[in-house]
């Protein structure tokens, strides 16, 4: 047996009792936590930094006080979470400080009875994510869409009614404002949709079928999906996603690991109508764009090329003996226009097809500021992100020859209104 000196044993046992004490300090047991100030609240957490040129940075949005989601850090005890595992402490407390700041929405409409008189009934439901302390809330346009009026249900169960701030069609992008009557407002906080990772987790909460603050979890299944709304529309960029997504949790937060949202939950890919596992929802670099706009205008600006397209169809290319298959050939361009300014040439012969006059010999577009233009849902994908007064590049068909002209983009509401 080997024994030790009275000094070596009082080395070890102070050595053991140190090393269990930093032991307890890291996992929290002791409750250790800085000073803090008593009796002093909060303060509210602005996101803009002075001096940006971003307009989304530029709302100065009023945000709840946020910081990284660790566990021990404000939120319930370590040892209380010690039996769950490290995926599984991530997600409670992701929700436990976020889940609250998640919304249900619900609409009321308007329908006509037998008397032809106007009778309100119940419209559709879905979800909202709080982004400023003051009421604004961010969720898809066709959560709202053809609502006569529209109600934002907090998580203590308080009934608010909303207004329309502003609403975009072509991302499916509506910013809501409900005035919170003195109630301390949780928020989600923004993050960026650059550098997503197929794989990586992400969290989504929501209100499927009206179970209000739903948490389901998934991955990145896919990034960059263009998905295309209607005949026109295409929303670009989508991120796929496994987190069940269901009737109700669109408008609902796509959340990173970090709690910071990343996309809006949009809609599924499913022959049943249920969760399949194909989910997409909007990048938050769209939204936040989109979110300035309506903030700041009610609307989003955007630019137009001020001419009349044909899509090309296989029934002209070979009436015309047109030179490609595909693109947008210019019938009419506005008198002393940017485009005409620019050089871009319209048709001269005019022709009837169905109840619509088309002018053939005009130049052809094929591609639109980078991005190839086959067909009109092309061209609005094209120029979703560009205002009146940018200049591009456009590149043109003519006589068989391939040039590039350079434009300046005119106002889009007002072209089309004309």
């Amino acid at each position: 047996m080997k024994l030790y000196s009275r000094g070596q044993v009082i080395f070890f046992s102070v050595l053991s009792c140190l090393i269990l004490l930093l032991l307890a300090l890291g996992l929290g047991l002791l409750g250790f936590s800085p000073k803090k100030n008593v009796g002093t609240e909060p303060e509210e957490v602005s996101v803009t930094p002075e001096g940006t040129d971003d307009p989304f940075l530029s709302l100065n949005l009023r945000q709840s006080p946020y910081t990284a989601l660790r566990m021990g850090n404000g939120g319930r005890p370590m040892a209380d979470l010690l039996p769950y595992t490290e995926d599984e402490r991530e997600n409670i407390s992701i929700y436990e400080k976020l889940n609250q700041a998640v919304v249900n929405i619900t609409t009321e409409t308007v329908a006509i009875n037998w008397f032809l008189e106007a009778v309100p009934q119940q419209g559709g439901s879905g979800s909202g994510s709080i982004i400023d302390t003051r009421g604004y809330v961010l969720t898809n346009n066709h959560v709202i869409a053809n609502a006569n009026k529209v109600f934002i249900n907090l998580a203590d169960g308080s009934q608010h009614e909303g207004s329309l701030v502003g609403m975009d069609p072509e991302n499916d992008i509506a910013v809501l404002k409900f005035e919170p009557g003195g109630v301390e407002l949780r928020t989600i906080p923004f993050g960026s949709s650059d550098n997503l990772k197929v794989g990586q987790k992400v969290l989504a909460i929501g209100n499927p079928f009206g179970f209000e603050r739903t948490l389901t979890v998934g991955i990145v299944s896919g990034l960059g999906r263009p998905i295309q709304t209607d005949r026109q529309h295409i929303i670009r960029d989508m991120i796929q996603t496994d987190a069940s997504i269901n009737p109700g949790n669109s408008g609902g937060p796509l959340l990173d690991t970090q709690g910071r949202m990343i996309g809006i939950n949009t809609m599924i890919y499913s022959p049943s109508g249920a969760s399949a596992g194909v989910g997409f929802s909007v990048p938050i670099n769209t939204a936040k764009r989109v979110v300035a706009e309506l903030i700041q205008y009610g609307k989003v600006r955007r630019g137009w090329i001020d001419a009349t397209v044909v899509q090309i169809f296989p029934a002209l290319v070979r009436y015309a003996k047109l030179p490609v298959n595909s693109g947008l050939l210019v019938s009419r361009t506005l008198r002393n226009g940017n485009a005409e300014r620019a050089g871009i040439r319209q048709g001269s012969e005019a022709i009837r097809y169905g109840s619509s006059v088309i002018y053939l010999g005009g130049d052809i577009i094929t591609m639109v500021d980078g991005m190839e233009t086959s067909s009109l849902a092309d061209l609005y994908s094209a120029l979703e992100d560009n205002k009146p007064g940018d200049r591009i590049k456009v590149e043109i068909v003519r006589g068989g020859k391939k040039s590039t002209l350079e434009l300046t983009l005119a106002d889009r509401e007002e072209l089309l209104a004309r």
